[in-house]
């Protein structure tokens, strides 16, 4: 099972239509109070994904007032998989220039900033990847594939970063698609909205979060 976090501002229906395409079912948690009540009732949570749209300093007002920037950071504490989607990627770094300057998670190193004026905002549609580094994210994935993008600000990366697993050019600017650093994952694109690409990568979240809670269960047995 893997956990949605309800910011309210995601399309959560969608990505729960795709994990379910996955084979992977999928709970809806919208404050700390319901993920406590379903680590009580339903700890088979393998994985989480924190999805957003929206304005980054709003997003992280809603992560704290719901309780969910302390659900988030105890599950990178643990080690469970955590994968941001759009918004829900740029959270991951340190902060964002959005409409001023917010401290975002921290869980990753790194700034978002706005497009220049030399481009069209909002980077919208479909975009090639380069692939930087091999990943098991990224596995079924090829140089040239296609995802969805929708976004006007993008994470401030060297092209020798070792968080970049993926990028997308974006007139003179790469963008960082996918970033991975231990079990934390973020994509620029929508999976959900990218085809049988974003469905292969959806796919490739559910197994590495089965494979952390297979490895949990065997440790608690010990």
């Amino acid at each position: 099972m893997i956990a949605l976090l309800d910011l309210g501002i995601g399309n959560l229906s969608s990505v729960k239509s795709a994990l379910a395409r996955a084979g992977e079912d999928a709970i809806v948690v919208t404050d700390g109070v319901a993920w406590s009540r379903l680590m009580m009732e339903n700890p088979a949570v393998a994985g989480m994904i924190l999805p957003g749209v929206g304005a980054f300093g709003d997003a992280m007002i809603q992560l704290k007032t719901s309780g969910l920037l302390g659900v988030v950071r105890g599950a990178v504490a643990e080690n469970r998989p955590l994968l941001g989607i759009c918004l829900g990627m740029q959270m991951l770094f340190a902060y964002s220039e959005e409409h001023g300057n917010h401290l975002g998670l921290g869980m990753l190193p790194g700034k978002v900033v706005r497009f220049t004026n030399q481009q069209k905002v909002p980077h919208m549609g479909w975009n090639d990847l380069t692939l930087v580094h091999p990943h098991p994210l990224l596995e079924g994935v090829y140089k040239g594939d296609f995802v969805y993008f929708v976004h006007s600000y993008y994470v401030q990366l060297a092209a020798e970063s070792p968080l970049l697993m993926a990028a997308a050019q974006y007139g003179d600017t790469l963008v960082p698609a996918v970033v991975a650093q231990n079990r934390v994952y973020g994509t620029q694109f929508h999976p959900e909205k990218s085809g049988e690409v974003g469905a292969k990568i959806l796919r490739n979240f559910v197994s590495i979060s089965r494979q952390w809670e297979t490895s949990r269960k065997e440790i608690s047995h010990v």
